[in-house]
């Protein structure tokens, strides 16, 4: 790759280093420069730009974080769509995050150009959670440098990915002494069954008994005969030596102590043993809170069916003062991105998909052009179905002209549909009675048009993809040959003005105005351009489809 000062009319093709501002617009940084932007940087008195020039044996950023991202990636994981030379690997399932560590690091020292980072290995994760992110550096990487990575990847187990969590049946005892009182024992079952719905797994029985030795045998031997798996015992008095009375009792069960003690505060005085192939956990006192403590990490670990040795324990070293982190959080609410940006932009984007399918069809005749065929299908059904094969959470489908129609062609799809009474008023009254009817939870929308019967699911993942508010690109807009088409991308930042607009100029202005929050998207397709308004159209693009 060659990067610097080039010469403008030398510059078709090249990939531009830094944004430029010009009478016609700004051109944005990381765009391959078409003879119509060299033509604007022209007019603009622009003699030269820093850019990048690709070599052949180059391979593109996008291009490079897909496949690595790929690679890296296990069990119950995703990869989204590569944007801007980065890929973010999100969970698909609550969990716990499994990093090869050392593979990880020899992986970030093949070259400079190219980044992976993760959460911290055994962090607990939810489903949609961002888990990793892979970036590309500069605009492209050598296909040498990739090969290296692909290879440091391809081992017998993937360098990131997701121990489920499984339902398991939990044995709670707690210990009792003379004058404790019965609110605190209240307090540690309440903090435990918590800790132990939050993964997942419920609590299979529990007991309050004597804080004597032969009493913990008796008890955890009846658990285990119940099937309970971890068993947990919550002593009235910390553990403080392997013959102390929750040691003690576990050893005259017929079990086994494998570590006392862990080197993680608050969580010192954490017990593990085995019980005939059952887990045994001796709970430290300070889980009677719910803050972040040593057995999170523990219990966790084994509700997700992940094996804790005591090399396993003392690894938990680095990191293990948590004396000033805060509650572990339950299995996530939705973010919405504009109300909680930092925390937001860590997880999956929450898009809902608009299907307009309200208009009259008044150039198409009589007919209504959305329920003409069109390979096999209703018009309306192919944007519907590209929506409901994306990654988009819902689907709204907004009514109007011959609404019991439309609704009966997709009487047999998961969607959502709003009537607009003032359809005739123009397009942007159905736009708006589109995002007013939106889940409050989510991040943005995208908006499709029903006589666009081109357009796909992958189209609209790359918008989404793209889609990433805190980085400036709030509005995900697809470009091909110089211009832009539909379906367009909306950040929640914007529905009021989309919620007030009226007649039928559409959200065209709203682009103008908030031009710095927009990305333009490259994709390789005119699907953005084709719509059905007209017989003749319609006709023409069977016709396509013919040969």
């Amino acid at each position: 790759m060659k990067f610097g000062p080039i010469d403008i009319d030398q510059a078709e093709g090249a990939i531009l280093a830094h944004s430029a501002n010009t009478p016609d617009g700004k051109i944005k940084k990381g765009r391959q420069l078409s003879r119509e932007d060299i033509t604007k940087l022209k007019r603009a008195n622009v003699s030269s730009v820093i850019a990048a020039i690709l070599d052949p044996s180059d391979v593109r950023e996008d291009d490079a974080a897909a496949m690595i991202a790929d690679t890296v990636a296990g069990d119950a994981v995703r990869v989204a769509e590569a944007f801007t030379g980065r890929a973010n690997v999100f969970a698909t399932n609550d969990g716990i995050l499994r990093v090869d560590r050392d593979a990880l690091i020899a992986l970030n020292r093949i070259d400079e150009g190219l980044t992976v980072a993760t959460l911290p290995p055994y962090e607990r994760v939810t489903a949609g959670q961002m888990v990793a992110t892979i970036k590309i550096i500069p605009f492209a990487i050598s296909q040498e440098t990739l090969d290296k990575a692909l290879k440091q990847c391809q081992a017998d187990h993937a360098l990131i990915s997701i121990a489920k969590f499984k339902s398991h049946g939990v044995g709670l005892l707690l210990t009792d002494l003379p004058g404790s009182k019965a609110a605190l024992i209240d307090k540690r079952i309440k903090s435990i069954s918590d800790r132990i719905e939050a993964c997942g797994s419920h609590v299979l029985d529990q007991q309050v008994i004597p804080h004597e030795r032969q009493a913990v045998a008796t008890a955890a031997n009846e658990m285990h005969a119940k099937g309970a798996n971890p068993i947990l015992i919550f002593g009235a008095s910390a553990i403080v030596d392997r013959e102390d009375v929750i040691p003690g009792g576990v050893v005259d069960a017929g079990g086994h102590v494998i570590h006392l003690g862990m080197p993680v505060d608050p969580g010192n005085l954490l017990l593990l043993a085995e019980l005939e192939g059952r887990d045994v956990i001796g709970v430290p006192s300070c889980a009677s809170s719910p803050k972040i403590n040593g057995l999170d990490w523990v219990l966790e670990r084994l509700l997700a069916d992940i094996t804790v040795t005591p090399d396993d324990v003392t690894a938990m070293a680095p990191g293990g003062l948590l004396m000033e982190i805060p509650t572990r959080p339950q299995p996530r609410a939705k973010a919405v991105a504009s109300e909680q940006p930092d925390n937001a932009s860590r997880y999956a984007a929450n898009i809902s998909a608009i299907v307009l399918a309200s208009g009259r069809s008044t150039r198409m005749g009589e007919q209504n052009k959305l329920l003409e065929e069109f390979r096999g299908q209703p018009l309306v059904r192919h944007a519907v179905e590209a929506a409901r094969n994306s990654l988009a959470t819902s689907i709204t489908v907004v009514t109007g002209h011959e609404e019991e129609r439309v609704r009966e062609a997709l009487s047999d799809v998961n969607v959502n549909f709003t009537s607009n009474p003032n359809y005739a008023d123009g397009l942007a009254t159905s736009l708006a009675t589109g995002i007013r009817s939106l889940p409050e939870d989510c991040d943005g929308a995208i908006i499709l048009l029903g006589d666009m019967p081109l357009i796909s699911a992958e189209l609209v993942n790359q918008l989404i993809a793209a889609f990433a508010p805190h980085d400036g690109r709030s509005i995900c807009v697809p470009f091909n040959h110089g211009r832009r088409g539909n379906p367009i991308l909306w950040s929640s930042a914007f529905f009021l003005e989309l919620g007030s607009l009226s007649g039928d100029q559409g959200a065209r202005h709203l682009i103008s105005k908030y031009a710095e929050d927009l990305v333009e998207v490259d994709v390789d397709t005119d699907a953005i351009f084709t719509d059905v308004d007209t017989p003749e159209a319609l006709a023409a693009l069977r016709a396509n489809e013919q040969t």
